[in-house]
């Protein structure tokens, strides 16, 4: 390893040794961390941060690196100052060979460590820079003893070069073959595959679906299914994102009335497309300035899309809950969305505010003067986040939703069969309000949690204006790399929705359900992860007279 007190001979060595604008964050012989760097240089540090980390494919979306800024003059640099001490040897470089880069911003930032790969990378430079000068005509600008100092150098570094040089390569090749093959230059894809093995047992509803079944009678029903995501996110600036995602799946929902008779005992990834493939998320994301940030869609853009569920570790119905209901709070994050717009506007590093107004074209039919602005089925919600440190966030959200009566569903397939309905088949307004949190107390513990009200009203029918209130909670306890890197362990208990009160009396639940899911995701690999889990239904349909429902599963995540 060289040192500094080692080079006293010429400018250019002193100058080289400490002045190139590196940015090291250790070390590491092994590992090439060069931000920016003249002309070659910079090419050869991109390059080279690509192949230690083998991603030669790098996502379009991202945001673009930035590059070096070339200086004609030392003074460029706003952090280089005649009272330096290297100050006359970078000068001299940047006057006699013009191989000194500065960062954007136009600072130096000369005082950086560097490992011995990046002083290698430094040093390509300048020698790329005196050839250039020297194959000009020009090798009278070149002195003997800075081509002596360089000499030395080459000999201190050839292995180093050497390895540069090969990388470099290597690299062209295999950019010339992508290249080739590439599928877009703007557009990545991204997929997700989800095999399941679920099994029901325990108590299987008789009653009808707007009914709260009473006895019930015991049955097993094990499926193996699927779900397959296919998704194309596109980037224009490097900054904004349009999703498009094909979908498709043969995931029962074990909520119907052929299992388990209660919407409490869905899986979070149901789908079922009769293993066709559709159009599923549609929706364009971008910037407004620094602060805020635009959504628009035309398909299955949901509340949750724009909003913070505050539930980091069970929201994804890929990786998180394996329970529907444990996904999140559905009286605030779920409701007739699918086409709209959407709005977050962050306020410093504490705050932030989202809005969204979502509608559902399928549900336009039949909608009576309450309907929304496309005269149909919609929600429309805005959220205040509060983070007074980075590990801790707490939420408030309200939002007023419509739903033609014959789609109504207030709590989203999540609670009881009079949740969904309250006042039967009839047009329903309904406001909603929740209130979420979510603790990071440490590495491997976080705790998350929510409250939700809805207050739901008759819009058609004959009893208009009859009120009904709706209450739900949940408390999480997740346990990130639980006993190993990349595992997570859960934990889910709370109350599914449930109608506390109603003017139509005999439309109120009478007991109170519970939901209790225990999981363990542990990764296989890199792309692979298996989740074993289980979750009981305590009372199914809000009432004691229903067994306990159990559902396990065995869900097998493969993303690409």
């Amino acid at each position: 390893m060289l040192y500094l007190k080692k080079f006293t001979l010429q400018p250019f060595v002193v100058a080289s040794v400490l002045l190139f604008p590196f940015s090291v964050g250790t070390a590491n012989a092994n590992e090439v961390t060069l931000n920016s760097a003249p002309q070659n240089s910079a090419k050869v540090s991109n390059t080279l941060q690509k192949i230690e980390k083998d991603t030669l494919a790098e996502s379009a979306i991202q945001e673009p690196e930035k590059t070096a800024q070339n200086v004609t003059s030392v003074s460029q640099l706003s952090d280089v100052r005649p009272t330096d001490w290297a100050f006359t040897s970078l000068q001299s470089l940047v006057e006699r060979y013009g191989c000194i880069a500065g960062y954007p911003d136009r600072t130096y930032r000369g005082s950086k460590a560097l490992s011995r790969f990046e002083f290698a990378a430094g040093l390509n430079a300048c020698l790329d820079k005196i050839n250039e000068i020297i194959s000009a005509g020009l090798a009278d600008k070149v002195s003997k003893e800075d081509l002596a100092a360089l000499q030395k150098l080459q000999e201190e570094f050839a292995a180093e070069l050497a390895t540069l040089r090969g990388r470099v390569d290597a690299l062209d090749t295999k950019v010339a073959k992508l290249e080739a093959q590439q599928f877009s230059t703007t557009t990545k894809l991204n997929a997700t595959v989800i095999f399941a093995v679920a099994d029901t047992f325990g108590g299987v509803g008789t009653g009808t679906a707007l009914q709260n079944p009473q006895k019930t009678t015991n049955s097993t029903n094990t499926t193996f299914s699927y779900r397959a995501r296919l998704n194309f996110d596109t980037s224009f600036t490097g900054k904004d994102l349009l999703r498009t995602r094909l979908q498709a799946g043969n995931i029962a929902n074990l909520g119907s009335a052929a299992t388990t008779n209660t919407n409490m005992a869905r899986l979070a990834f149901a789908q079922d497309t009769a293993n066709v493939f559709q159009i599923d998320k549609f929706y364009y994301r971008f910037p407004i300035g620094d602060s805020f940030t635009g959504y628009v869609g035309v398909n299955a853009l949901d509340p949750d899309d724009i909003s913070n569920t505050l539930n980091p570790y069970f929201e994804s119905s890929d990786k998180g809950a394996l329970s529907r209901f444990g996904r999140f709070d559905p009286l605030t994050f779920r409701g007739p969305s699918g086409a709209g717009i959407g709005l977050i506007y962050k306020i410093g590093n504490q705050f932030s505010v989202s809005a969204s107004y979502l509608a559902n074209s399928a549900t336009a039919a039949n909608a009576t003067g309450q309907g929304g602005l496309f005269s149909g089925g919609y929600i429309a919600n805005v959220q205040l986040v509060y983070a007074p440190i980075p590990d801790l966030k707490f939420g408030a959200i309200y939002g007023r939703s419509f739903e033609p009566g014959s789609v109504v569903n207030v709590s989203s397939s999540t609670g009881s069969n009079f949740g969904n309905q309250p006042f039967g088949a009839n047009d329903t307004s309904t406001d909603r309000y929740g209130a979420q949190f979510s603790w990071k107390a440490s590495k491997g513990f976080n705790l998350s949690g929510w409250i939700g009200f809805a207050n739901a009203r008759q819009e058609s029918g004959t009893a208009i204006g009859s009120n009904a209130n709706l209450f739900n909670w949940s408390v999480n306890l997740a346990f990130p790399d639980l006993f190993a890197d990349g595992n997570t362990g859960g934990i889910i208990f709370g109350q599914p929705p449930k109608v506390t009160s109603n003017s139509i009396a005999s439309r109120v639940d009478p007991d109170t359900s519970y939901l209790l899911e225990l999981q363990y995701s542990f990764r296989v690999s890199k792309n692979i992860s298996v989740t074993p889990g289980i979750f009981a239904v305590f009372n199914p349909n809000q009432n004691t007279l229903n067994p306990t429902t159990w559902v396990a599963t065995i869900r097998t995540l493969f993303t690409f």
